[in-house]
């Protein structure tokens, strides 16, 4: 560690400066909804980028590898980025939520006093309800698919996962639909952890945590990393916060003991993901639990890493900046293949200038591997060294206000569960700026909004009777009739 601090341009400490000047002026700005999404962002950049530099020795990999001026020239690119973020935030915040701008932060004010609240409880209520009707309808479709794999499914544990949402790299046919059944199942296990963390009500409870019980293990047991945060993690963050009524200092313990297991587990899919299944590794096919978490090194915690190999390829002329046609290919990947069949694939390009490509199946995309450029990379590749990293803060900074949405109104139906799965979903972008890591919130806000419109029409449809009744009418207008008295 210390070898590694005393090689580090004087551009890095620059950033550091920035995170924290930018975190301590965030922590003011919670009680105003902003506050909480910066640093959620601020956080990713540190763990991503400086976590690279510290976790992956960086004097004696990142130094050996890249050029002087391309290490210094990449951590430049990230201070302006986390520059940039910091002033447009602000500015975006009160553009997109003016007329929310009266609010305070309503998750500050359930961490304050908790859930109790009657309203917010039949709120979460009917959210369960409704959310149990969808996870119904995509039980409904994985029996029709796994067929008697079905137990597995549920119970992945047993002996193998079961997964009825799989498909290729290169979707064809039915397969977006197939991806909007597994990022809304995320959803939907955000949303049981959630309830059972927050409901008051004995037996909206319990149904919640046997869903959890049914629901989380398909991500336990799975390889993907980003899916098991976002389905479990939101549950632990509101048990810590919201429904513990505790001292920070006990929940910053819990908090680290919590940590601690997501780390050793973590260690242990990484370790065994690669040559077996993780039930099989379970069963003790592979690396011990044990074994694991005393050897196993993250990967994919590089992406500073990946900033110096793209700013490195862009030098060497063997890349150049594809202005807007990675973004773009991310804005259009809704749309299914079987509709355009030209659609554009995302990454394939820089994988290929990465060595990756001359894969033979086309379900690859003609790919060996593609590579996460992270969100400055990310911005790099699409524009180049300087606009590139402005750009991707933007998007951050109106990612932050999204957010920021959320809080504000977290008191409504849906929102709080939308907020805390956002946040969670922040540190993956950390990776790539991409729809395929916010389709389930993308998808749980359509399914929220959904549920909202029906809200607000039966409540307008009450509220109109209320008044024919107190009028003497019926809801066609006639007069409501009136019954003999039993001396007549």
């Amino acid at each position: 560690m210390f070898e590694t601090l005393t090689v580090l341009p004087i551009s890095f400490w620059v950033v550091v400066l920035l995170l924290v000047a930018g975190g301590v002026w965030a922590a003011t700005r919670v009680r105003e909804g902003i506050g909480l999404p910066m640093l959620a962002v601020l956080g990713t950049v540190a763990a991503w980028y400086v976590g690279d530099a510290l976790y992956n020795d960086y004097a004696n990999y990142h130094v050996k590898i890249f050029a002087p001026d391309v290490l210094a020239n990449a951590w430049w690119q990230v201070a302006w980025f986390v520059l940039v973020f910091l002033w447009l935030t602000p500015l975006i915040h009160r553009w997109m939520n003016a007329r929310e701008l009266h609010h305070s932060s309503q998750v500050l004010r359930l961490v304050q006093t908790g859930a109790e609240e009657p309203l917010f409880q039949l709120r979460l209520n009917q959210l369960f309800w409704e959310t149990t009707m969808v996870w119904g309808v995509l039980v409904v479709i994985a029996c029709i698919r796994l067929g008697n794999e079905i137990p597995y499914y549920f119970f992945p544990y047993v002996d193998h996962k079961a997964d009825p949402w799989g498909r290729d790299r290169i979707g064809t046919g039915f397969d977006s639909l197939l991806a909007l059944a597994g990022y809304l199942q995320i959803f939907v296990a955000a949303v049981f952890g959630l309830v059972a963390v927050l409901a008051r009500n004995g037996s909206v409870r319990s149904l919640a945590l046997l869903g959890c019980f049914l629901v989380w293990p398909y991500y336990a047991f799975d390889r993907t990393r980003n899916a098991m945060l976002a389905a479990m993690l939101p549950a632990v963050l509101a048990w810590v916060f919201i429904r513990l009524r505790s001292s920070l200092f006990t929940k910053a313990t819990i908090l680290a003991g919590l940590f601690l297991v997501i780390q050793v587990w973590m260690a242990f899919v990484i370790k065994n993901r690669s040559d077996i299944s993780i039930v099989a590794a379970v069963h003790g096919e592979g690396t011990s639990l044990k074994t694991a978490s005393q050897d196993a090194h993250h990967e994919g915690l590089n992406m500073f890493e990946e900033l110096c190999w793209v700013n490195t390829i862009i030098k060497d002329g063997s890349y150049h900046p594809n202005w807007g046609a990675r973004y773009f290919a991310e804005i259009v990947n809704p749309i299914p293949r079987s509709l355009w069949h030209g659609k554009p694939m995302i990454g394939i390009d820089y994988a290929i200038a990465r060595g990756m490509g001359g894969a033979e199946n086309d379900s690859s995309a003609n790919v060996n591997a593609t590579f996460s450029t992270g969100m400055i990379g990310q911005g790099v590749v699409n524009f180049g060294r300087v606009v590139g990293p402005a750009f991707a803060a933007m998007l951050m900074a109106f990612w932050a206000a999204v957010l920021a949405r959320q809080d504000l109104h977290a008191n409504e139906l849906g929102r709080l569960p939308l907020y805390i799965l956002g946040l969670v979903l922040t540190f993956n972008l950390g990776r790539d700026i991409t729809l395929i890591t916010l389709y389930p919130f993308v998808f749980g806000a359509m399914f929220v909004w959904w549920l909202q419109r029906g809200a607000q029409k039966e409540a307008v449809r009450r509220r109109a009777s209320s008044r024919l009744r107190r009028a003497g009418l019926r809801r066609d207008g006639h007069p409501i009739p009136v019954s003999p008295s039993a001396d007549e």
